[in-house]
């Protein structure tokens, strides 16, 4: 037989768990929340027709800020046209 190599023994692969009790009661609590996908949050696209120059602009500026382009303008456009329904 041979040994086991470091990457199976790294992975823990077929390793024991440390406290059985703990790892068997763990299958009892219901899984974490999963998040939406910004698909199920974003349901509309809007296309712009801008100059290279500005599209440029756009993604520096995103960059300088780390964030994504499509947040960034998300954030502006929420500032600049409020939901005036919405409770403050």
């Amino acid at each position: 037989m041979t040994a086991p190599t470091s990457k199976n023994a790294a992975s823990g692969f077929a390793r024991r768990p440390g406290d059985p009790e703990a790892w068997i009661r763990a299958a009892d609590r219901p899984p974490a929340p999963i998040a939406p996908t910004k698909a199920e949050v974003y349901d509309a696209r809007l296309t712009l027709d801008i100059t290279k120059a500005l599209r440029g602009r756009i993604k520096v500026a995103a960059f300088q800020r780390g964030e994504t382009v499509a947040d960034m303008l998300r954030v502006m456009l929420e500032a600049a046209f409020p939901d005036e329904g919405a409770a403050s």
